[in-house]
């Protein structure tokens, strides 16, 4: 991460003003887009599409957040209007969001040729001549990409490193030294000098740099790396593990930390971070991208992310910083398509075949998700990850006698099985008990969980209702609802829990009392409509106990539960059974859906 002096709102500001981006693909989206990516069109497609029906196209795609589809529709639209300047920026800039380098390149010439300020199309042609170590050319086109503090420094790093690849270090370093701007530059700076310095064989002056930049942040990730590197090879084993042992205290169990400390614990000496200029390139517009994506300037982000991996396609920190920026924009199956390009070599590739098995639930693919968990549990039985992961998909899709199966495992792999943090191992297996009709063993792990941490809301909740709804323990059932209420009070699912258990014991004033406030908090939800249905009903407002009901028959119920609805809108309620436990539009309806 990048150092604490520069906040969010200040390199939000810098990414805005440092490109505008034609046509930004991120840019263009609505704040709640469709899951569905559209289907990449084909070549008849494009052939049987007007311009404006190319163009048409390709504004969804950008809507969509399909850059693929987007750049060949706008690529399409372009064959027919080949002057239109607003195409060839529009299908450019989709062919680098698609990481389609090859492409942009081809229409950055042409960008260029009407409009040589263009920044961006100087940009991606500087990096293609770092790629080709077309030196001099390089740092003429990333020279002219600058604009505001973060082109700034990124095109002083790219120059830098092209500097360095035609063999002038000095020069490279004094380029870089020059620079001056915001107080966090200097971190990039001496990382950068200090990997140009280590590369050139001037270890002594690295060391310089990379001890300057780790007392500047000794909690980004790649300067520790350097530095402890740089240890390992220069002084000794004690003085490098100290500085992952002291990282590991800030972020426990890092992978790449976990993997250094047994390499230097063995005796190896470590390699330096990069072995060449393109390296060093991609490791500079890695560092802006990954930061840039955590602080809210996702299109910049996203542009440098794929010239990173333009650069060195592997790299496998930057596959996982443009797999997190594709789920911040809500974009799981492209995620899925680059944590699935993670090398198998790399410490990282656990942490992204958990990510992976995550997304692929999200887009409805739960089967596939599941079998790449057990296979990582197959190789580490006490990865209380990967079992968690495990046990929150099973949950969500409904399968309650696994992930009660799963959570055990969790909790037998427990260092501690005591510790207050541990609350929700219990917790989740006893929902994933209770709803696979297992109540004694459910009620001993919400106790269990109330012991560990005795106000948690959502434990209260669930196991006050539990009792209520089997008609035993009525006033302390109540009573733990009520402080649940208390500490959650604008939680519409704990306060229908709390309406519904008034509802259970006949108050049936109090009942509609609560279940309109939590009706007002959660309008969406059908469960808790069909409470207040149910509600109005026993007070005699049967006008509106129908409405209630049509509205959550129109909110799309649980399959189980839509019969049931549907002949209380045409006969009422004929006698006095009440509907399923209102756990389920509590705790049951959020936790299924991996909520708490």
């Amino acid at each position: 991460m990048i150092s604490h002096r520069c906040t969010r709102s200040t390199l939000a500001a810098f990414a805005l003003a440092a490109l505008v981006l034609p046509g930004s693909v991120l840019a263009q989206t609505p704040e709640h887009p469709t899951e569905n990516t559209a289907q990449f069109p084909t070549t008849h497609d494009l052939k049987s599409l007007t311009t404006s029906g190319s163009y048409l196209a390709a504004r969804h795609a950008s809507v969509e957040r399909d850059a693929a589809s987007a750049a060949a529709f706008y690529r399409s639209a372009l064959r027919t209007d080949p002057k239109n300047n607003e195409l060839l920026d529009r299908a450019f800039i989709s062919s680098v969001a698609d990481g389609d380098i090859d492409e942009a390149v081809k229409l950055a010439e042409r960008i260029l040729a009407v409009d040589k300020s263009n920044r961006v199309a100087r940009l991606v042609l500087g990096v293609q001549s770092l790629k080709q170590k077309k030196w001099a050319a390089a740092q003429l086109n990333i020279n002219q990409s600058i604009r505001g503090p973060i082109t700034d420094l990124v095109a002083t790093l790219l120059s830098g490193w092209a500097a360095y690849g035609a063999g002038d270090a000095k020069g490279a370093i004094a380029s870089i030294d020059k620079l001056t701007g915001p107080e966090w530059y200097p971190l990039f700076k001496d990382l950068h000098a200090g990997m140009i310095d280590e590369l050139a064989g001037k270890e002594k002056d690295a060391g310089v740099r990379f001890e300057r930049a780790y007392k500047l942040d000794d909690s980004m990730l790649r300067v520790a790396e350097a530095y402890g590197h740089w240890l390992s090879r220069n002084k000794d084993e004690r003085a490098a593990a100290g500085i992952y042992e002291a990282f590991d205290k800030k972020l426990p169990r890092h992978p790449l930390v976990q993997d250094a400390l047994r390499e230097i614990h063995a005796g190896t000496k470590l390699p330096p971070l990069v072995d060449s200029a393109q390296a060093g390139a991609a490791e500079a517009l890695y560092g802006i991208g990954a930061t840039l994506t955590r602080r809210g300037g996702e299109d910049l982000a996203l542009v440098y992310l794929q010239l990173a991996l333009y650069l060195k396609p592997d790299h496998p920190l930057a596959l996982l910083s443009l797999a997190d920026l594709y789920e911040s924009v809500k974009k799981p199956q492209m995620a899925i398509k680059v944590y699935e390009r993670v090398p198998a070599s790399s410490p990282l590739k656990r942490n992204a075949q958990i990510q992976l098995a995550t997304d692929l639930d999200a887009a409805d693919r739960s089967d596939e998700a599941i079998k790449i968990l057990k296979s990582v549990i197959a190789d580490d039985s006490k990865d209380l990850e990967a079992i968690m992961a495990l046990g929150n998909i099973e949950r969500g899709r409904k399968k309650f006698a696994d992930c009660a199966e799963t959570y055990s495992k969790a909790i037998d792999a427990l260092p501690d099985a005591n510790d207050k943090n541990n609350m929700f191992y219990y917790y989740y297996r006893g929902i994933c008990e209770e709803r696979s009709h297992q109540w004694p063993k459910a009620e001993a792990d919400m106790k269990k969980a109330l012991e560990l941490q005795p106000d948690q809301p959502h434990v209260l909740n669930y196991l006050g209702y539990s009792w209520i709804d089997q008609g035993i323990n009525l006033d302390e059932g109540m009573k733990m609802i009520k402080r649940a209420v208390e500490q959650r009070p604008d939680d519409g699912y704990i306060v229908d829990s709390l309406g519904w258990a008034y509802y259970k014991l006949g108050n049936y004033d109090e009942a509609v009392k609560n279940l309109e406030r939590a009706v007002d908090l959660k309008p969406e939800d059908p469960t808790i409509n069909d409470h207040l249905g149910d509600a109005y009903w026993r007070v005699g407002r049967k006008l509106e106990a129908k409405f209630q009901w049509a509205h959550a028959r129109d909110l799309k119920p649980e399959q189980d539960d839509l019969p049931k609805i549907l002949a209380k809108i045409d006969n009422g309620m004929l006698d006095d059974n009440s509907p399923p436990s209102a756990a389920a539009s509590a705790d049951k309806k959020k936790e299924d859906d991996k909520g708490g």
